[in-house]
C-alpha cells in the first residue's frame, strides 16, 4: 500500500481528510489502506464528565460500535469491502442534516437500525451490524490504535496517516475543515508528503479549527465554519 489512514467513523476531520484522500489517491495513483482507531478506547481512562462536552462520550462509544462492524466486515469479506463501508459511514454520519450536540442523537449513530443502514449503502449484509456489540472485536481495534500510536506517540488525536508504509513516517493530520479543490488536492498532498518524508519532521500544529464544511454541521462549501480552539486534538474542557 502507498499510504494507510487510521479513522473513526464519528470524526468529522476523518472524513474530510479522506475524502480529500480519495480524490489525491485518483491522481496519485495511490493504493489506500484503512486502518482502526477508536476515540473511545483512546480515552478509557479519561473522566468524560470533567474533559469532555456531555456529547463525546456517546459519540465515541457509537465509534467504537462501527469499528466492531468494520473489523467483522475486513475480516469476512476483504479490503475492497471495507473502502465501501468507509465511504458509507461518512456519508450516513456527515452527508446529511445537521445533527443536534446531544447525546441521543450520538448514540443512535451507534445503534444497529443506523449501522444496518450503513451496510446496506456499502452493498455488505445487514447481518454484519451484530457485530456492533461483540467486545471480542476490540482487541483489533485496540491493537491498530496503539499501532497508530506507536508510529505517532500519544499526544495526537484523528487522522492519522503514514506514507510508504510500512516503514515511512505516520503524522497527525492533515487535519482540514474546507474540501480542497481538484487542483489544491495534489497540491496539499505533496506539500504533506514532503514533509513527512524528511527524518527529521515532527510538528506542524495550531489549535484553532473551523467547523468542517460539512451539511451535517450546517456549513456549506460556500462558507467558512465557526472557529474552535481545540485542545489534544478535541475541544476538550476542565471542570
Amino acid at each position: 500500500m502507498d499510504v494507510r489512514l487510521w479513522f473513526d467513523p464519528i470524526c468529522p476531520f476523518c472524513w474530510m481528510t479522506s475524502k480529500w484522500l480519495r480524490v489525491v489517491a485518483r491522481q496519485r495513483d495511490l493504493a489506500i489502506e484503512w486502518r482502526f482507531i477508536s476515540l473511545r478506547l483512546l480515552n478509557a481512562g479519561v473522566d468524560y464528565a470533567a474533559q469532555f462536552p456531555p456529547e463525546y462520550e456517546a459519540g465515541h462509544t457509537a465509534g467504537l460500535r462501527g469499528l466492531r462492524v468494520a473489523a467483522r466486515t475486513r475480516e469476512e469479506h476483504g479490503p475492497e469491502a471495507l473502502d465501501r463501508l468507509q465511504e458509507a459511514f461518512g456519508r450516513h454520519v456527515f452527508e446529511q442534516e445537521p445533527v443536534p450536540d446531544t447525546a441521543d442523537a450520538r448514540e443512535t449513530q451507534g445503534s444497529d437500525a443506523f449501522l444496518e443502514k450503513v451496510l446496506t449503502t456499502a452493498d455488505l449484509p445487514i447481518g454484519l451490524a451484530t457485530a456492533a456489540a461483540d467486545t471480542a472485536w476490540d482487541a483489533v481495534v485496540q491493537a491498530e490504535t496503539d499501532e497508530a500510536l506507536a508510529l505517532t506517540g500519544r499526544d495526537v488525536g484523528t487522522p492519522i496517516i503514514q506514507v510508504d508504509p510500512p516503514d515511512g513516517l505516520a503524522f497527525f493530520g492533515p487535519v482540514i475543515s474546507r474540501m480542497p479543490t481538484e487542483e489544491q488536492a495534489g497540491e496539499l498532498w505533496d506539500h504533506a508528503v514532503g514533509l513527512a518524508r524528511f527524518p527529521g519532521f515532527a510538528e506542524l500544529k495550531r489549535s484553532l479549527r473551523e467547523q468542517p464544511q460539512l451539511p451535517s454541521f450546517g456549513v456549506s462549501t460556500d462558507q467558512v465554519g465557526i472557529t474552535e480552539d481545540w485542545h489534544g486534538g478535541s475541544r476538550r474542557q476542565h471542570r
